[in-house]
């Protein structure tokens, strides 16, 4: 697809771009994108230095990038949302954002819920102090919430890419055969539940740290005196989702890209990829990555 704008940088199987992705995306012809996979800067409290809008602007800020979405990704393509969750202002309250981002990008935007997941980040640091730490009257938030959103319900998707190994449980029930039986729940369990299908079939629970230390990227950036990108994209979750939803030659697009985990990671699953930042110096650091 002709794109106007000189990208910052390509790579054998895709580009990344310096620009606004409102505008970028608006740009692109229908139904040409299979998956757009991305974490756009969260409605917290407190402002960051990539930049996000508050808990009451939040769908009004989000709703035109999710209207273009729709429409430029395939009817078989899909639409992976990364958001977290937030705390309100001065209170112990959770934030009904998200929630509310769903709902709008449902009813409004007409996107259907595949299915939700559920990222467990166990390097997540105790926040907030105030409520976790100094007062000890909640724990520490450990999960974010990740929407499958699609235009047809029955959107290109095969979970036996994503097989996960079998547990030495499993090993063992498949070695000795099981028996047909009905479990209390009602159940009925048959001699093919014990039969090797390669793998176990991933959960809606992505268990992943963000807390690189050692990884290309971040050795480049120090050896460049960069700063590293205060909120980066664990590779593990778009990887997930590539592997998931998209066949290699298929075309994905990271409208916040930031500092590109996933076009690295659709480049090396040998997926177009298009990333766009709207942040110049995010977007030139981040070639770092294929260096």
């Amino acid at each position: 697809m002709p794109i106007q704008l000189e990208p910052v940088y390509k790579t054998e199987l895709g580009a990344l771009y310096c620009a606004d992705s409102l505008k970028f995306m608006a740009d692109l012809p229908d139904d040409t994108i299979d998956l757009v996979v991305t974490s756009p800067p969260y409605a917290l409290h407190f402002k960051k230095e990539y930049g996000n809008a508050n808990q009451k602007d939040y769908i009004d800020w989000f709703l035109p990038f999710a209207r273009e979405i729709r429409r430029i990704i395939k009817p078989t393509g899909s639409f992976v949302l990364n958001l977290g969750g937030a705390w309100q202002p001065g209170s112990p309250i959770r934030s009904l954002y998200h929630y509310r981002t769903l709902l709008a990008l449902v009813d409004e935007i007409e996107f259907y819920l595949a299915q939700e997941f559920f990222w467990f980040n166990p390097a997540k640091m105790p926040a907030p102090a105030e409520w976790v730490n100094v007062r000890r009257i909640r724990v520490k938030d450990s999960v974010e919430y990740i929407f499958w959103l699609v235009k047809d319900p029955m959107v290109k998707a095969d979970n036996r890419k994503v097989l996960q190994p079998y547990s030495e449980d499993m090993k063992r029930l498949i070695k000795r055969g099981v028996k047909q039986t009905v479990r209390p729940s009602g159940h009925v369990i048959n001699g093919s539940f014990a039969s090797d299908q390669g793998g176990s079939i991933p959960s809606n629970l992505i268990q992943c740290g963000n807390n690189e230390s050692n990884s290309d990227y971040i050795k480049n950036s120090k050896l460049a005196g960069n700063k590293v990108h205060p909120a980066r994209f664990p590779s593990e979750l778009p990887r997930f989702f590539i592997e998931f939803l998209t066949n290699p030659g298929d075309v994905i697009l990271d409208p916040f890209a930031g500092s590109n985990t996933s076009g690295y990671v659709a480049e090396g699953l040998k997926r177009k990829w298009m990333g766009v930042e709207i942040r110049n110096d995010y977007a030139e650091e981040s070639r770092l990555r294929f260096e």
